[in-house]
Formats: structure tokens, C-alpha cells, sequence
């Protein structure tokens, strides 16, 4: 089968949805698909089976910030891409995000699939829902990563959606070397932005033990101010941005995993992620997280926005070596279970499918 993946952000900025979509490009490859992803990239392409379709320009989306490619050259990247590619099935991600995935759902010849990822608010939604509707309706099958993103494509598309949570390429983060500590060590990753709760962890960082270390990894509009908060506390590595290979490196080295998101999460990828690399975790109790973790059976779930709470299970999952043991053999089960070689064989499914339909 000749499969196109499209995503609307650039695959050269890290972010959840572009992981899934290389990710799953390569699990539908080692199924012997012949599978092109087409993405805005700002650099070379992080992949050789990427078809960049120009650089990306920042825009506010949910409280943080996508790299997004509107401009009419890339659409017009995008329509020749599809045209020359012959592909069987297209596979929109965020299918009514502005740019390639809107272009493809109004010119691709082949049959579509749309991944929905989004939750909270959408402005497209909010101000395009009716135009939206009937582009909508081109999609042969609409798929959500979360209870919320089909609840927020609903509201504003109509249509049924199949519920197919986010995939993790469990040998990816399972294998390999680990990041050396000498110390208990919390790991946090990602955009330094209010929704992503750092400064709720950095808090709660002042009830725990003197020897405990913080790897901070990401950048984003609060760096510059947290690191002044905090720059006498030298328990605190700020790394900034990492590679995808140290990413995996450090959720293996690490002790625990930290995720304070206090919004705007659908899905817990990162959350995934560190169980796959053996990395106990403790996370805020959002429905996104929930999608992914369950209380005491593969994390510790905190009150949201409460840093006294969150240092205090992070002191539990540091101390209490039984603790941290059952919640990593927990969260390994869990990955296995949402693998994205799994996802891939159900997503060939649903192609196929279409396919016969169309």
C-alpha cells in the first residue's frame, strides 16, 4: 500500500503530533507499506522519507504556540506533492489545521483519513465550524487520540469518531544507553509555558530532599524568568533543547518522570514515552494524563496547580524503592499495550477499509 502522511507542523520542531506522525511512518514501513510524509520542515528533513513543504511560522493554538505552514507556497508544495506521490490512502493529521492538512482534505485524489489530536479550544473551530463542516465530510474515517478531541471535533464537525489513543515506539525508548546520574534524579520535559505546570514542579522542588536533582529540558516565553528564580538553587540542570536520542536517554537514566501540566492536554505522549524507558512516573491529574496513567498502578496522580501535593508524591516515588518498582512494571505493561507497532496494524485496518469504499 502507498501511504501519505500529512502533518500541518514542522517536523524539525519537536511536538506531540509530529512525533506520532514519523513514528507511525516508520511502524507502517516495518509492515512493509511503502509510506511519504509531508510536513513544513525548518531545516533538513528529520527523516529520509520526508517531503518538506517550506518553513513554518509561529502561531498561537490552545495556549501555546504551533509551527504552522498557511502560506500559499506550500499549499501549492502540497498539491504537487500529492499529485506526483499517486498515493492509495492520504492520512490527515489535524485534518482542518491551516496549511498542507487543509489543502489535502480539499485537492487529494485518494481516499482520507483524518487524526484528530486536538483538545481544549480551537479558533478554527470556533469561527470556520461551518465552512469546516462540509470540508469534514470528505474524510472516509475520523479518528480521535482522546475522549476530548472527539468530544471538541463534535461539537464543531458532527460525525462519529473511532477512538485510537496515541502509539509509542516501545523499543525506541526500552533500548539503549542511560543518561548517568549519581543522584535521585527528576526528569521534566517540555515547552516552558504556563500550561506545561514548571513552575508548579520548580516550586514543589523546595520540599524535597537537598541531594535530589532536576533536569529541565525544553525552552519556550518562561525561561528566562524561571532560571532567574531559580538560579541559586544548583540542584537544577537546565538543558534546553535535546535530541530525540537523549530525550530516551535521560527517561532511562532518571529516577522519575514529572509531568505538572495544570491544561490543555489531550494525550499523555511524554507520559508513554518515559514508561516505555522504565522511568517511574508522577503527574498531574488531568483527563489527558488519565487517558494514558492510572493512580498507583503505573504513576502517582496530584491534585493539579498543587505544588505541596506534587513534591510529596515525588518524595514517596524517590524514597520508597518498592513504590518506584511497581509503578515502572506498570507503566512497561501500559506501553506495550498502546505500542505503536499495534497502532499501525490497526490504522493498515482502517486504510484498507476506506479504500474498499471509496
Amino acid at each position: 500500500m502507498r501511504i501519505g502522511l500529512i502533518c500541518p507542523y514542522s517536523l524539525t520542531i519537536p511536538g506531540g503530533v509530529q512525533g506520532q506522525v514519523l513514528g507511525l511512518a516508520r511502524s507502517l514501513r516495518a509492515l512493509g507499506h511503502q509510506v511519504r510524509v509531508l510536513g513544513p520542515c525548518d531545516g533538513p528533513p528529520p527523516d529520509a522519507g520526508v517531503t518538506p513543504l517550506g518553513s513554518s511560522v509561529p502561531a498561537a493554538a490552545n495556549g501555546s504556540v504551533a509551527p504552522l505552514a498557511p502560506d500559499p507556497s506550500a499549499q501549492l508544495r502540497t498539491i504537487r506533492a500529492l499529485r506526483d506521490e499517486d498515493f492509495d490512502v492520504v492520512h490527515l493529521h489535524e485534518p482542518i489545521a491551516p496549511g498542507p492538512t487543509m489543502t489535502a482534505l480539499l485537492f487529494a485524489p485518494a481516499p482520507l483519513v483524518g487524526t484528530f489530536h486536538a483538545a481544549g479550544e480551537s479558533a478554527a473551530y470556533k469561527y470556520l465550524g461551518w465552512g469546516l463542516k462540509r470540508m469534514a465530510r470528505r474524510l472516509g474515517r475520523r479518528v480521535a487520540v482522546s475522549p476530548d478531541a472527539a468530544d471538541l471535533a463534535r461539537a464543531a464537525l458532527g460525525g462519529d469518531y473511532e477512538l485510537l489513543f496515541n502509539g509509542v515506539e516501545v523499543e525506541r525508548f526500552a533500548r539503549g544507553p542511560s543518561h548517568p546520574t549519581d543522584r535521585p534524579t527528576i526528569f521534566f520535559l517540555g515547552r516552558h509555558e504556563p500550561r506545561k505546570g514548571l513552575e508548579v514542579l520548580l516550586a514543589a522542588l523546595s520540599d524535597l530532599p537537598e541531594d535530589a536533582r532536576l533536569w529541565v529540558g525544553g525552552d519556550g516565553p518562561q525561561t528566562a524568568e524561571l532560571q532567574a528564580r531559580h538560579h541559586a538553587d544548583r540542584r537544577i540542570e537546565w538543558l534546553g533543547r535535546i535530541s530525540d536520542e537523549e530525550r530516551a536517554a535521560r527517561m532511562r537514566g532518571a529516577t522519575v518522570y514529572c509531568s505538572p501540566s495544570v491544561r490543555g492536554e489531550s494525550f499523555g505522549m511524554v507520559l508513554l514515552e518515559a514508561m516505555a524507558a522504565g522511568c517511574a512516573l508522577v503527574a498531574s491529574d488531568l483527563d489527558g494524563h488519565r487517558n494514558v496513567a492510572t493512580d498507583g498502578t503505573d504513576a502517582l496522580l496530584t491534585p493539579v496547580g498543587d505544588a505541596p501535593a506534587l513534591a510529596k508524591a515525588l518524595r514517596r516515588v524517590l524514597d520508597e524503592a518498592p513504590l518506584r518498582e511497581r509503578l515502572v512494571a506498570g507503566g512497561r505493561r501500559r506501553a506495550d499495550e498502546l505500542s505503536m507497532t499495534h497502532l499501525a496494524e490497526r490504522y493498515t485496518e482502517i486504510y484498507r477499509e476506506v479504500m474498499v469504499r471509496s
